[in-house]
């Protein structure tokens, strides 16, 4: 016969793998929708202003001139 405690300390260890097992699918699945979700609106934009994608707009002048204390 198993003593009652072992088996319940069993089944607890158990019903905690369960649980982040299930906790990190549900992340899993969060991210995927996520990055989905990015995606499409990436696509969307560069759609609409095509020049954005791989070439950034603006100049990279630097600023004036400072003053140094």
């Amino acid at each position: 016969m198993h003593n009652p405690y072992l088996v319940l300390d069993v089944a607890l260890d158990r019903q905690r793998e369960l649980i982040a097992e299930a906790d990190r699918a549900r992340l899993l699945s969060a991210a995927r929708r996520s990055r989905r979700a990015g995606r499409r609106w990436v696509r969307a934009y560069a759609k609409v202003n095509p020049a954005t994608r791989g070439h950034p707009d603006g100049s990279l002048t630097p600023c004036g001139p400072r003053a140094t204390a």
